[in-house]
C-alpha cells in the first residue's frame, strides 16, 4: 500500500498546561504516520498554547483554542467541536488520546497502519492501557517522559482495564475521551488489537465509558497505550492546580488516594516504546531547531518550575496526600 493510498487517521488530543512534553508527544506520534494532529487547549497559563500556535505556524499541528462553558467538561467540549473540524472529517480514521498517553504498536512496521492492517476489517479498535507508574521519582526537573518511565503494570489486571478508541468517525455521532457514541450504522465492528470481534454494547450508551469486553479478550498484543497518568510524585499533585478535564472537583490528584495507588505500577520493566527513541530524538531536535519552538519549549519548564514553587508549599503537598484508608469519592473515574 502507498502512501497515497492509505487511508487517513488523525490524532486529536485536549490539552491544559501540558507544555513541559509536546515537543515530545508530538515528535514520537509524528513518527507512527497520523495525517495530522489536532489539539484542542483552553485557558492555558503555562505558555502551552504559544508552542502550540508556533508548531502549527510550522505544519507540525493544528490547534485550536477554545472556552468550554462554566461547568461544562473541556474533553466533551473540544469533541464536539472535533466531530465538524476537516481534519476529522476528512479522514478516515481518528484516534483521541490525552499528553500523558503514547500509542506503541508492536506489528508490522511499527505505525498506526500497521494495526489496522493487523486487525481489519473493523470500525472500532479497542487499545487497552498499560500503565506506568512513578519509577519512584518525586520531583521533576524536565527531560523526555519515555526513557525516565519505563516500569508498568506488565499485564492486564481487572482492577485496571481500560482502553482508549481508534474509530471510524465518520461512522458516529460524537464521541467522548474513551470511545466514540451512537452508531450511525448498524452493525459496527468493534475489536480488539489481537483481531477478535468484541461487544459494542458500550458504544450505544451515552456515556459509559469502559468496553463490555471478556476478560480474556482484554490484550496487549499488537498494540498499547502507554498511560504515563502520575509520572513523578509533584507532577502529579500538580494536577490539581491545573484542574481536571471532565470539569469535575474530587481528590483523585492526592498522593495515596485510590487512583494513585492503583495506576502506580511499577511491577515490571518495558522498553517497547524506546525501539523509536532514536527518531523521537532527532525529531525532537528537528523542531527545537525553530529558535521560537525552543524558545518556548523552555518558557514552559520554566513557567511549571515557577508555578510549583508558589504552590507546592510544604503545607499543600500535606493536604494534598490523602489518607489511604479513605477510599477516593471517584475512585471510579477512568482519566488521569
Amino acid at each position: 500500500m502507498t502512501e497515497q493510498t492509505r487511508e487517513k487517521v488523525v490524532l486529536v488530543s485536549c490539552m491544559r498546561n501540558e507544555g513541559l512534553f509536546v515537543l515530545e508527544w508530538v515528535a514520537y506520534h509524528a513518527l507512527l504516520g497520523f495525517k495530522d494532529i489536532l489539539v484542542f487547549t483552553n485557558t492555558c497559563t503555562d505558555g502551552s498554547d504559544l508552542l502550540l500556535d508556533r508548531l502549527q505556524a510550522l505544519g507540525h499541528v493544528t490547534h485550536v483554542r477554545h472556552e468550554p462553558a462554566p461547568g461544562k467538561s473541556p474533553q466533551i467540549n473540544a469533541m464536539e467541536i472535533a466531530f465538524t473540524h476537516p481534519a476529522v472529517t476528512g479522514a478516515d480514521w481518528m484516534l483521541h488520546i490525552d499528553a500523558d498517553e503514547f500509542l506503541v504498536v508492536t506489528t508490522g512496521d511499527g505505525s498506526v497502519h500497521a494495526l489496522l492492517d493487523a486487525v481489519a476489517p473493523a470500525d472500532v479498535v479497542a487499545i487497552s492501557w498499560n500503565l506506568f507508574g512513578n519509577a519512584g521519582l518525586t520531583e521533576w526537573q524536565g527531560g523526555p517522559v519515555l526513557p525516565a518511565f519505563t516500569l508498568c503494570q506488565g499485564q492486564p489486571t481487572r482492577r485496571t482495564v481500560n482502553h482508549k478508541s481508534l474509530f471510524r468517525p465518520s461512522k458516529f455521532q460524537y464521541a467522548i475521551d474513551h470511545m466514540p457514541k451512537m452508531p450511525l450504522v448498524d452493525p459496527v465492528i468493534v475489536k480488539n488489537t489481537a483481531g477478535v470481534e468484541i461487544n459494542d454494547a458500550s458504544l450505544k450508551t451515552a456515556r459509559k465509558s469502559r468496553y463490555k469486553a471478556k476478560f480474556k479478550h482484554i490484550t496487549f498484543q499488537n498494540a498499547v497505550i502507554n498511560h504515563y497518568a502520575l509520572k513523578s510524585d509533584d507532577l502529579y499533585m500538580m494536577k490539581n492546580d491545573r484542574g481536571d478535564g471532565q470539569a469535575l472537583a474530587h481528590s483523585k490528584y492526592f498522593l495515596n488516594s485510590m487512583f494513585y495507588l492503583r495506576y502506580n505500577r511499577n511491577e515490571a520493566e518495558n522498553r517497547d516504546i524506546l525501539a523509536l527513541w532514536p527518531q523521537v530524538q532527532a525529531k525532537m531536535e528537528d523542531l527545537a531547531a525553530d529558535p521560537e519552538i525552543r524558545r518556548l519549549n523552555d518558557a514552559c519548564l520554566q513557567a511549571y518550575l515557577q508555578r510549583r514553587a508558589l504552590v507546592l508549599t510544604p503545607e499543600q503537598r500535606a493536604a494534598w496526600t490523602a489518607d489511604p484508608n479513605i477510599p477516593d469519592e471517584v475512585e471510579g473515574l477512568d482519566d488521569a
